[in-house]
């Protein structure tokens, strides 16, 4: 029995083993055939999967960013973007670098395999199933185009099963140079920055195709964690090293050699600053992209891929944003005025070259992101020219003279400035004063607007009218002054209100001798494929005459005239250069304001309160001068210099005295200097002097301010305006103690001395006629002159250049033709001889040259 019991065990331990081998044997048939099941149910799943049309795939439409840069089309101002930030380039347009490096790190095997590489599916799914989680995937570089351009990126095991399938049918379709190109296109660098062409210009400043070694094999490592290796956070040593490791796949694969290996780890790469704000010019960006919204539509700017050149000169403006920023802070100490705005224009072409819309864009504290440019504030005496612009055209000039005496204006009160009547509200008087509480008596209007008087101005707007100087200030640029009925006599000192873009365009008109060319900020707008949608041509258009634009460039850049308001040397002034401007203040002192130009740029800035609060008691020469002086020493620096045409010097007789600056009286009388007698057809130009017959008056006495070269007006006193202008002036002769005239004071005797029969008779004796000379040999020149007075002198002229005189007996005169320039074959002498009361007489003789 004993012996039985162990050979029972042994017999259950062969029954148990037998029955383990057929159960395992089973199970292996078991699974091999769900396998093979599975299988087919996986190839018909894969042959009737909806795939999407992969023909043309490659040329569907990717959503792109709009770019805004500034004028060179090299400086990015903005990425107007939605979700990202994308540039779409060509397999031409990539380096040769980054595609390598791409490959290496990425996909060795890229173009050897058909898109999938079974093998490493394979590994994936042990480690997947060892791990329990769907976590590897051995994504070629096919199956990433695949998976971020057409799957969902769920982490399900059907969505894997149709990445292998589409990037199998996709290596069909196209090319592997496509596919790669589609991959560069879309894969991730860093935070919304999408595809190569964005990343080498964010973190190089340069285009795919000019990256190097290293900047690429940078390039190349992030896209594996974009945000653990950004070369911006705290990871740069791991980014070191995975750029390392890029550098030597590309080495293994023969895609570099031993010695650009070497150098490309020793080479230091320097990342541009990150743009932590990501936008340039920020008031300016914004805009254009509102200009570009309400052109085109927010959907193709934040989809289509636009390309903007704007007019920015990104220079100017770096340097204008620095100048505002630090003359505003002194500013928010020493004047309350804790901000200011700047625009500078090409006035050849309305170009913006330069806004600043605020001292800093992102200082909640001041509104920062509130563009004080095109906001609508009362520009003060800066609107003066346009009055005083209407007035030339209308036949006034710069030497005409109105009275700076405290006038009344209200028609309803008295000279005196009290009401006419008792139910005149005593507060509708207006007696205006001028800034610094001096009253002058006559005065030009070219030295009231260089000074800029109050008193003359208004003067000068009613002169001018109105209407016609709302009109004139409209079509140099001026919008917003629609309602001529809102506005009175105070429109002069600034009463309307103008945004600082709109009047440094309208003075740009001055620069341009007239011409207005209304301003932009695009240069040119090309569609993703670069096709052109906008570009820009300038179309000038004549708003005023030549004549008076030049006048009004001739004031305002006149030092001698300005000097007694601002001084010699002021921040107006620069010296050799030709620079108008006029400053502006508001009687509340809400706003501070300087436009100003050269031929070359119009410059306005501003300084104030965004809240519209008061400033201190300073005019805007104080404030804001300053740093429109700073900003204009840059600008005319980095322009050609130019200088301003200077106005015609007329001095038509015809015009009433008082419009030619002759303000004493109405009728005058012309005299020959010397015998003090009444001129004559033979008196010498130089030798006549007008006078005027004291007989002092306003000039709405002699003037009809509707037509002011007219005649003079029958009635003045029938003008609404005439007492009240009239009466201070009356007194003010009185005060001064001036004794008027009458028409006897006219001489009755004509000019006795200017006669035909006093005229010098001259004859050239040498050379002679037609004589010849050498270049370096002396010409003699003799005459003979007989004359009723004394000979005084005689003067030489070739070619009708003057060349010498000579103001003793016997005249005689000699040059060398060599010396004197501007000489020909064939010359002309002409002297012309004096006597002392300037009778004259001029003789003419050639001579040839040999040359």
């Amino acid at each position: 029995m004993l012996l039985l019991i162990p050979m029972l065990k042994r017999i259950k331990r062969r029954v148990k083993k037998h029955k383990i081998k057929h159960l395992t044997r089973d199970l292996i048939i078991i699974f091999v055939g769900l396998g093979f099941l599975g299988g087919g149910f996986l190839i018909i799943w894969a042959a009737n999967l909806q795939t999407p049309d992969l023909k043309a795939f490659g040329d569907r439409k990717m959503i792109q960013s709009t770019k805004i840069y500034d004028r060179t089309g090299e400086i990015l101002l903005y990425d107007v973007h939605k979700d990202k930030k994308r540039t779409i380039i060509s397999f031409e347009e990539i380096g040769r670098n980054i595609k390598n490096a791409t490959v290496a790190i990425e996909d060795a095997e890229f173009y050897e395999h058909k898109g999938i590489k079974p093998k490493a599916i394979l590994r994936a799914i042990l480690v997947n199933l060892g791990a329990g989680k769907f976590s590897q995937g051995g994504s070629t570089i096919t199956q990433q185009v695949v998976k971020n351009a057409i799957l969902t990126p769920e982490k399900k095991i059907s969505r894997k099963l149709k990445e292998w399938v589409f990037s199998i049918k996709l290596e069909r379709e196209m090319t592997k140079e496509s596919i790669l190109t589609l991959y560069l296109n879309e894969t991730p660098y860093g935070g919304n920055v999408y595809g190569i062409e964005e990343a080498s210009k964010m973190f190089f400043g340069k285009s795919a195709k000019d990256l190097t070694l290293t900047e690429s094999a940078y390039l190349a490592a992030l896209p594996q964690a974009p945000t653990f290796f950004s070369p911006y956070g705290n990871n740069r040593d791991r980014l070191d090293e995975r750029k390392n490791l890029v550098l030597k796949r590309m080495l293994e694969l023969n895609f570099i050699k031993e010695e650009e290996y070497l150098n490309a780890l020793s080479e230091e790469i320097v990342f541009l600053a990150q743009e932590t704000r990501g936008i340039k010019a920020p008031h300016f960006v914004i805009f254009i992209r509102e200009y570009l919204e309400r052109t085109y539509g927010q959907k193709i700017i934040e989809e289509g891929g636009l390309k903007v050149i704007t007019t920015l000169d990104y220079d100017l403006q770096q340097k204008a944003e620095e100048i505002l920023n630090e003359y505003a802070l002194g500013n928010t100490e020493k004047f309350n005025a804790t901000n200011a705005g700047l625009i500078a224009i090409d006035p050849k072409t309305g170009e913006i070259l330069t806004m600043v819309g605020s001292r800093d864009y992102f200082d909640e504290e001041i509104d920062g992101n509130f563009n004080i440019t095109i906001a609508h504030r009362q520009p003060g005496s800066a609107f003066k020219p346009f009055v005083y612009a209407t007035a030339f055209s209308k036949g006034y000039t710069p030497e005409t003279v109105v009275f700076d005496l405290e006038t009344e204006f209200q028609s309803t009160c008295t000279p005196e400035g009290e009401p006419i009547a008792s139910e005149v509200n005593p507060d509708d008087c207006y007696m205006p004063e001028n800034y610094d509480g001096i009253f002058r008596g006559p005065v030009s209007l070219r030295n009231a607007l260089a000074q800029s008087i109050n008193v003359p101005a208004i003067k000068t707007l009613y002169l001018s009218g109105l209407r016609d100087s709302l009109e004139t200030a409209r079509n140099m640029g001026i919008q917003g002054l629609s309602n001529v009925n809102q506005y009175g006599l105070t429109l002069v000192l600034g009463g309307g209100e103008v945004s600082l873009l709109d009047i440094t365009s309208a003075y740009s008109v001055f620069a341009n001798n007239g011409i207005r060319n209304p301003y932009t900020g695009i240069l040119k707008i090309e569609d993703s494929k670069g096709g052109t949608m906008e570009n820009f041509i300038p179309r000038g258009e004549r708003v005023i005459e030549k004549e008076v634009a030049l006048q009004i460039s001739d004031i305002l850049s006149d030092e001698e005239a300005r000097s007694p308001a601002f001084g010699r040397g002021s921040y107006l002034y620069f010296e050799g250069k030709d620079v108008a401007a006029k400053t502006g203040t508001t009687n509340d002192y809400r706003d501070a304001w300087i436009v100003g130009y050269s031929p070359s740029i119009a410059v306005g800035t501003w300084a104030g309160n965004n809240d519209n609060s008061a400033m201190e008691k300073k005019v805007a020469g104080f404030i804001v001068a300053p740093m429109w002086n700073a900003f204009m020493k840059e600008a005319l620096n980095k322009y050609p210099r130019e200088y301003f045409e200077k106005p015609q010097k007329e001095n038509n007789t015809e015009i009433k005295p008082i419009i030619r600056g002759l303000w004493e009286g109405g009728e005058q009388y012309f005299i020959d200097k010397i015998s003090g007698k009444l001129a004559t057809e033979y008196t010498p130009k130089e030798m006549i002097e007008e006078k005027v017959v004291t007989n002092i008056h306003s000039i709405l006495y002699w003037v009809d301010k509707n037509n002011p070269l007219g005649d003079q007006p029958i009635k003045p006193d029938d003008v609404i305006q005439f007492n009240l202008w009239e009466t201070p002036v009356r007194k003010w002769v009185s005060d001064q103690g001036i004794k008027e005239e009458t028409l006897d004071i006219i001489p009755k005797e004509f000019d006795d001395i200017h006669k035909p029969e006093f005229i010098p008779s001259v004859s050239i004796i040498e050379p002679k006629m037609n004589a010849s000379y050498g270049l370096n040999q002396k010409i003699n020149i003799l005459t003979i002159n007989q004359s009723h007075f004394p000979i005084a002198k005689i003067d030489i002229f070739v070619n009708n250049s003057y060349i010498g005189s000579s103001d003793k007996s016997p005249f005689y005169f000699s040059f060398i033709p060599n010396e004197i320039g501007d000489t020909q074959k064939e010359n002309t002498i002409k002297v012309i001889v004096y006597d002392i009361f300037k009778n004259k007489k001029e003789e003419t003789v050639n001579f040839k040259l040999n040359k």
